[in-house]
């Protein structure tokens, strides 16, 4: 029997005068990994805030398991500057007399490289978001929350939250921008979209298909009501033949259809994004000749020649730390190489998205943002008012003089987009353009890289992003090398040369400009020994896949029984999913238990 979780019927929620919930009916069952997406805006954190318990809703009702336990990861997650990463993994596992919390938590900082004794005041945003993924991982509650865990993180720590979330027997909902990451993860996608909830089963790939096909039924359903409406009209409108025959019952009606016309909520527009290129760059944009960089005893780069031609769109890839914004600024001749020469081409216009946003003056207004001293904006051949040009990337008129600090990150994004579009450029540098973008603008956003004629440099770790844009990439391959491969992120993983396998451990963390010099690491043998932590674990892994091989078992039984299709036949797609499930499950249980296998060997 399937055990539900949490229950909200008729909830309703709303700031401001538009509903983020407006009589949502949502249902968690044990088990379920759920995907929560919508727009910008729509209420997705709040919705998780309504789960949690942090927020009440304005109306409605809520039913929880008893004794349901509950751990949320938000974006930013706090956590106390003063303790220790081990006290944070710890908890309080004393007064719950957890034994094996130490032992959990050390295994957690074994895998993601966490140093125990390091105070959390020190760890970058990437690492401490690592820290509090651990945490909630490590309480193993019923229901683990999380909100957008992927922002800050590199590939090695989205795949092993990947694995790690398919391992754990704790349901979960995520609000996540990466669809490679709901694509692994996800077995239901719940959209918010205008105050209601709807579910879908599958992931984001099987949820796309399906959601193409219910909003073109939504489209012709509304242009029949429409026409039917008018229809309508015009008869109450007839004059004194229409008083005549007047049916009050069909005036009724029309009355009823005009307030349901008027509080239909239309689907949000999408951005309208164009951007003004610039005249065309010279054929060689740079060209880079045995050049160096480091840090004090850390090398960022060693050697590395290369050369950029116009309409290149590279990707960097590299784990946290690694240096791919100092290898940015050195090709943009913003810093220069200990050694080595850099050499650039002519006409050069940049266009920069960083990051942090931190181009954007938190006390100017949106208006002034854009256009500085002008009310129009050239793009092309084309001129539009600021006004005009604000509401394309879905910001009214009234919210043009208010200021860039009353913005939520997702808005931050939109207008650093926008600002960088609205100005000539043949060289695009895009610092992590996907964080808090939803998943509608992220697609206009490759659409438009992909048609732009200019070069683009391109950092992120959202995979499907980079597969959809880059043609090429240079990837951070450890002691300052950088490997040129062809096409994106998967293309890499098939080009790579194999390489000893050991828990992946991302780059000593610098400043966040990357510019003081950084303490000389210790230096690390190709393979680690087995820790203690692992040994515990391999101990354990072959019952673990005794126990999962006969989930799988009892579940192809239940599978093959004629009553449940003629019973319950939505039942037998649950199985599916289940059995595909626990398949990926059984596979990574099975690397992980060659990997320490072989690492005891080497012990």
């Amino acid at each position: 029997m399937t055990v539900s979780l949490i229950t909200l019927t008729k909830v309703q929620l709303a700031f401001g005068h538009h509903a983020l919930l407006d009589g949502a009916d949502f249902s968690i069952l044990q088990g379920d990994r759920i995907g929560l997406i919508g727009r910008n805006g729509a209420g997705k954190s709040s919705l998780l805030k309504i789960l949690d318990g942090r927020i009440e809703p304005d109306d409605g009702e809520i039913m929880r398991m008893s004794g349901l336990t509950v751990a949320t990861v938000e974006q930013e997650p706090e956590l106390d500057s003063q303790t220790t990463v081990m006290e944070v993994l710890c908890g309080n596992y004393v007064e719950r007399e957890d034994w094996q919390r130490p032992a959990i938590a050390g295994a957690f900082i074994d895998q993601l490289g966490l140093q125990a004794d390091a105070k959390i005041e020190g760890l970058s945003g990437g690492t401490r978001k690592r820290v509090a993924l651990a945490r909630a991982l490590a309480d193993q509650p019923d229901l683990l929350l999380l909100d957008e865990p992927t922002n800050h993180l590199d590939f090695d720590g989205i795949i092993w939250l990947q694995e790690k979330l398919i391992e754990s027997r704790c349901t979960l909902v995520v609000i996540t921008h990466d669809r490679r990451f709901l694509d692994e993860v996800a077995t239901r996608i719940v959209e918010l979209d205008r105050g209601h909830l709807y579910s879908f089963p599958g992931n984001f790939s099987q949820w796309q298909s399906r959601k193409a096909e219910m909003l073109e039924a939504e489209e012709q359903q509304n242009a029949r009501f429409d026409k039917f409406l008018a229809q309508e009209e015009v008869w109450i409108r007839k004059g004194v033949e229409a008083r005549r025959t007047r049916n009050e019952g069909r005036v009724r009606r029309l009355e009823q259809l005009r307030r349901e016309r008027a509080a239909r909520r239309e689907r949000s527009g999408n951005v309208r994004m164009s951007v003004a290129e610039g005249a065309r760059s010279g054929k060689l944009v740079a060209e880079l000749q045995n050049v160096s960089h480091q840090y004090g005893d850390r090398v960022i780069v060693r050697n590395l020649s290369t050369t950029i031609m116009r309409g290149d769109r590279i990707g960097f890839i590299g784990p946290n730390g690694a240096g791919k914004t100092t290898l940015l600024r050195i090709i943009l001749g913003e810093l220069k190489p200990d050694s080595g020469t850099v050499r650039h081409g002519t006409n050069l216009t940049i266009g920069y998205f960083d990051q942090m946003r931190a181009r954007l003056d938190e006390n100017a207004t949106l208006a002034e943002t854009i256009n500085p001293g002008s009310e129009w904006v050239e793009i092309g051949d084309q001129r539009k008012h600021v006004m005009s040009y604000l509401e394309d990337f879905l910001f009214s008129p009234a919210r043009s003089q208010s200021p860039v600090s009353s913005l939520s990150g997702g808005e931050r994004a939109r207008l650093a987009l926008a600002r960088m579009f609205a100005r000539p450029s043949n060289v695009l540098v895009l610092d992590e353009p996907t964080n808090d973008l939803d998943i509608e603008t992220l697609e206009l956003l490759e659409e438009l890289i992909q048609d732009y004629s200019g070069t683009v440099l391109l950092v992120s770790h959202d995979r499907a992003f980079l597969d959809n844009v880059v043609t090429q990439t240079l990837v951070a391959e450890g002691d300052g090398v950088w490997g040129e491969y062809v096409g994106g992120y998967e293309d890499w993983l098939a080009q790579r040369k194999p390489v000893e396998v050991e828990p992946v451990r991302s780059a000593p963390a610098v400043t966040a400009s990357e510019a003081k010099p950084a303490a000389a690491s210790r230096p690390r043998s190709g393979r680690s020994r087995l820790s203690n932590w692992e040994a515990k674990e391999l101990e354990t892994l072959p019952d673990t896949i005794a126990e999962v091989e006969a989930q799988q078992a009892a579940l192809t039984a239940e599978l093959s029984s004629p009553e449940l299709y003629q019973q319950r036949p939505e039942r037998a797609k649950e199985i599916q999913d289940e059995l595909a499930a626990l398949e990926r499950k059984l596979e990574a249980l099975f690397e992980r238990w060659e990997l320490l296998e072989a690492k005891r060997a080497e012990s």
